[in-house]
This record gives structure tokens, sequence and C-alpha cells, in this order.
């Protein structure tokens, strides 16, 4: 039986993406970020990777499409797919025909009909989810914020610095490449401002000098749900996540915490 939106019990089953292109020289890689509209509900101005909230029409394609994928996985990789057109016009996990040109098309013709299956029917264009790789599951179920995600990390490759990138401007109001550190140093300066899952995986991040090497270790570490938990330090509150799950940094004072 497949998942649905309509009635997970478990939280509100969403999508996101680390995309990667080549850094200046021979520096690290940048990573696309993007600064939510503060009029939004989770996360209001906060600094984010591209995703969203996994629709019905993302199951639906997911059971159809079929191949190694289980339908509920599928469905989380569609919706990668479809938000990243939609908050960046950057066409990833397709192959066809796809230049800028018809990219910026496909993201007015999916924010008129909001799905991805007539997108791609109408380009011919083609699912090839193979670009995507399973990075981390984020579902903080038992901390106090306005809505729960459990939330699926994937990691892709742009290769090249020579893309178009616009932000919606309906839940995005920025659009930024950076260093996975510069967003961490960005952070420390009170230049953007970013939660608990994304601080940890920007550290995560800053360990890796290519693309390369953040997919073998994502490879190489299965995924594991990472539920964040109360813990204590030297009589303090932390907030945990617990060791063996590839991040260098495994909690936070509870103070310092940012959340949704």
């Amino acid at each position: 039986m497949t998942a649905s939106p309509d009635n997970a019990t478990d939280g509100i089953p969403a999508a996101t993406v680390v995309i990667f292109r080549k850094g200046a020289e021979d520096g690290p890689p940048e990573i696309l970020m993007t600064i939510r509209s503060r009029e939004m509900v989770f996360a209001g101005g906060m600094a984010v990777f591209p995703g969203g909230r996994v629709d019905p029409a993302d199951f639906e394609l997911g059971a159809m499409i079929g191949g190694p994928l289980e339908p509920d996985e599928a469905a989380h990789q569609i919706a990668v797919v479809r938000e990243t057109l939609e908050e960046t016009g950057l066409a990833i996990g397709l192959r066809g025909e796809i230049d800028a040109a018809r990219a910026r098309a496909a993201r007015d013709f999916l924010q008129q009909t909001g799905q991805l299956a007539p997108v791609l029917d109408h380009f011919g264009w083609e699912l090839d989810l193979e670009q995507l790789t399973p990075f981390a599951r984020w579902f903080p179920k038992n901390e106090r914020i306005p809505r729960v995600y459990d939330t699926r990390f994937y990691l892709a490759d742009l290769g090249t610095g020579a893309v178009e990138i616009e932000a919606d401007l309906s839940e995005n109001t920025h659009l930024f490449w950076t260093t996975a550190q510069g967003a961490l140093d960005a952070a420390e300066r009170g230049e953007i401002k970013v939660i608990f899952p994304t601080r940890r995986n920007l550290e995560r991040l800053a360990l890796f000098g290519s693309f390369a090497e953040a997919k073998a270790q994502a490879e190489r570490i299965p995924v594991r749900t990472i539920t964040p938990f109360m813990g204590e330090r030297e009589g303090k509150s932390w907030l945990e996540i617990g060791e063996d799950l590839g991040y260098p940094v495994t909690g936070e004072p509870l103070e310092s915490v940012a959340r949704g």
C-alpha cells in the first residue's frame, strides 16, 4: 500500500536536496541554499536547502513509474525534482532535451499545473532519479515546533557553475551559492539563520572536498531516521542526535538551538 500525506500519522512527508557545483579554482564545492519567506509557518526567514512537502501527485507518480525504488521512496525523490524546478528553475533528476530556455518554460508550466507528470509529458522528458543520492532523514517528532516534518535529504551534482537560478518569491526570497563552511561562518556572524538540522548537515557537508567524497560517505553510511533527543552535558541541557550517523557535531546546547 502506498503511503500518502493525507493519512500519515508520523509527520508530514517532505524531501530536500543539497545541490553541489564546483567551487572557485581548487576550493571546496559550493551548495545551493535559499532563504525562506518570513511569512512561512515553518522555518520562516531561515536559510535552508531547496525542497518541500511531498504532494499526493508525487505519491501517485511514484506508484506508477516502477523500477527499483519503493513507491514511497520514489515519491520523495519525485518531490525533490518538482520542488527544485519550481523553487530554483534547475532541472535535476531529469533527462531529455534540456537547456536553460526549456527549463524556464518547464518551470512556468509546472507553476500552472502544480504537478510534475504533465511537465514530463509536455516536454518529452523522463525521470532520472539515479542522479539523486540519499543522504539523511530527519524527523524531529519530540520537539515543540509548529509543524513536524519527516524529511529525507538527497545529494545532487551540477558539476559546473554555469547555471541560471531564480527564486520563486512565494515561499523563498533569495537563492545563493556558498560553501558549507561559508554558510556556517555566515550563521556565526548573524548574516543568515539556520535551524538545528540545517546546521548539523552543513557541518557534515563541510567535511567534503568534492561531490564525489560526499556521495561516497552517503553510500557508505546507511540512512537512519534521526530524531533529536534531550541530553545533558556538564549540567546543561543539550539537543542531541546520537553517534555513528556521519555527523562531526552531534549536539548543541538547548539554549542556542534554533527551531522551525
